[in-house]
């Protein structure tokens, strides 16, 4: 089984303080020329705030399982977490599961992100033996294509037991589970966003309030976020799986159109500016020569004519 283990020191914790969880979406791969489209996707990611019992003071837990940006994958099945101070420094899984993958790609045309998640338990530090939520299968997917609006899409399939307890989730608003002495969980069911260039989605989002009493933890409070994808549109153009539209040409007034070597009809020719009436005929060039040569031999005709009448009449 694979498996995601640090320790994590007080000391440090502290210093950096809670971070909220939400309040801005992961870091996206950046793609060449901020032409290529971004995505990110993360299996679980946690915020939450442990107090301790015999320090009185607060852990902020910051983790996250398979979170990767585009182009990536990942598929490791167990988060531990080993916070100094909780049950003298174990390890605590977080989750385990069955199945857990995220993957990313991004290109010129399309982001695309999407979470797998099954058979999963999620625990807390301070309730080793109770799981704060049970799920048989949650996915999650976003995907962003240049030119089109972006979708995204996430599912709770299965039965949903939280605390102990099984629930049934709805979209109209949380759906609130408190256990006496142990505390209350609200989770909100398959939250989606979409923008004109961006989608994300998450199938369950967690409201943490619990009193453990338990492996010196006093209590513990956050937000846990279960399959998380987010993605960006690509700035290039819309793919297009047709061949190119041909130019939009509109056919002159008088004129019928013809497409490829096979002519439709033919539209008569235009007489030039000057030419004569003959120009169907194509002798508009020669005709002043025939009228010349006409009155040449018309000439030579007569004068035959006179020479012959007057050699008659010669006695």
């Amino acid at each position: 089984m694979n498996s995601n283990s640090f320790r994590m020191p007080a000391a440090v914790l502290l210093a950096t303080g809670a971070v909220a969880l939400l309040t801005a979406p992961p870091a996206f791969a950046t793609g060449g020329a901020g032409s290529e489209g971004r995505a990110g996707a993360v299996v679980l990611r946690a915020g939450l705030d442990v107090g301790l019992l015999n320090k009185s003071v607060h852990v902020p837990l910051q983790t996250t399982l398979n979170e990767v940006s585009a182009p990536a994958a990942a598929e490791k099945t167990v988060l531990s977490v080993a916070v100094d101070g909780v049950d003298k420094g174990k390890p605590v899984n977080v989750l385990w599961a069955e199945v857990a993958t995220s993957k990313a790609t991004a290109d010129k045309k399309r982001a695309e992100a999407e979470v797998n998640l099954a058979k999963a338990k999620v625990h807390v530090p301070g309730l080793p033996l109770l799981s704060l939520i049970q799920v048989e299968k949650v996915t999650s997917k976003a995907v962003c294509e240049a030119g089109r609006k972006p979708v995204a899409r996430a599912n709770v399939l299965g039965n949903v037991a939280v605390l102990g307890k099984k629930v049934t989730l709805t979209a109209g608003g949380p759906t609130k589970v408190e256990v006496p002495k142990v505390g209350l969980v609200s989770l909100e069911l398959s939250a989606t966003e979409t923008t004109s260039t961006t989608a994300a989605a998450a199938a369950l989002r967690l409201k943490v309030s619990v009193n453990p009493l338990d492996l010196n933890v006093a209590q513990v409070a956050g937000d846990i976020v279960l399959a998380e994808a987010r993605c960006e549109s690509p700035s290039g153009p819309a793919p297009s799986a047709s061949a190119p539209a041909r130019p939009d040409v509109k056919p002159q007034a008088g004129t019928n159109v013809t497409t490829g070597s096979n002519v439709t009809a033919s539209a008569p020719a235009t007489t030039p500016a000057g030419a004569s009436n003959l120009a169907e005929t194509g002798a508009a060039s020669v005709t002043p020569w025939v009228a010349g040569g006409a009155l040449l031999l018309l000439g030579i005709g007569a004068g035959a004519l006179v020479v012959t009448r007057r050699g008659r009449m010669t006695p």
